[in-house]
């Protein structure tokens, strides 16, 4: 088992771009958890020159048991049902449609505040790298998905630079890949192989993501100028 501290997330994902480097030929799209999976998806796609964006999943809360998920929302309007949870507390058609418009809202209220006003990238048929700052029990990575399989992507990768050795292994049957940069055993938590492990702020995520458009865009036109001269 590998050990290391990071000192915070962007460091973290340099060490991570550093293994997803081979994957550069796939011309993958990378999609981050918000919020603390930008920073460290931010230097994956800078290094693999990728476009960037974010990849957001609400639960869908039981009502009155709001802790308990019966499924989950996400970018792109995806919808996924627990059907066992569902049938066990007999959530009608119609709860579920309103607890679902009302998180694929907020889905939507903070699409709209982190692209402002940039398109979504197209996950159809490409190669997708879902990057987190860690996985402990993986559950809202689980989420992501299982959502975004509904979007058929090519392929779905999922790395981290931190994770729970247990949960490393289960995603190994989940996806048809997955990169984790550490498992360090025994592990604990994510937070605790950050020096800084700070919440990242929506300011931040914006900021990024529009440096990371910039950066792609201005990377493309410079390949197709290289591309147009030979």
């Amino acid at each position: 088992m590998s050990e290391a501290h990071f000192r915070d997330r962007r460091d973290a994902g340099r060490h991570l771009a550093a293994k997803l480097a081979p994957y550069a030929d796939q011309r993958p799209v990378v999609l981050a958890l918000p919020r603390g999976g930008v920073p460290v998806a931010y230097e994956v796609a800078r290094t693999l020159g990728a476009p960037l964006d974010v990849y957001i999943v609400r639960k869908l809360g039981v009502p009155g048991h709001e802790e308990l998920a019966m499924g989950a929302v996400a970018s792109g309007g995806v919808r996924v049902l627990n059907e066992h949870v569902v049938s066990r507390h007999g959530i009608s058609g119609a709860a579920i449609n309103a607890v679902t418009g009302r998180e694929l809202r907020e889905v939507e209220r903070r699409e709209r505040a982190y692209r402002d006003g940039r398109p979504a990238p197209t996950v159809r048929q490409q190669a997708v790298i879902l990057v987190d700052d860690g996985l402990a029990t993986g559950a809202t990575m689980r989420a992501a998905v299982t959502a975004l399989r509904q979007l058929s992507p090519a392929r779905i990768l999922v790395a981290v630079p931190v994770a729970a050795p247990e949960t490393c292994d289960e995603f190994r049957d989940e996806v048809d890949e997955i990169v984790c940069a550490t498992t360090p055993e025994p592990f604990y938590a994510v937070g605790l192989w950050y020096d800084n492990f700070e919440q990242t702020t929506d300011d931040e995520v914006r900021e990024l993501l529009a440096r990371a458009a910039y950066e792609h865009m201005s990377g493309s036109a410079s390949a197709n100028a290289r591309a147009e001269a030979r």
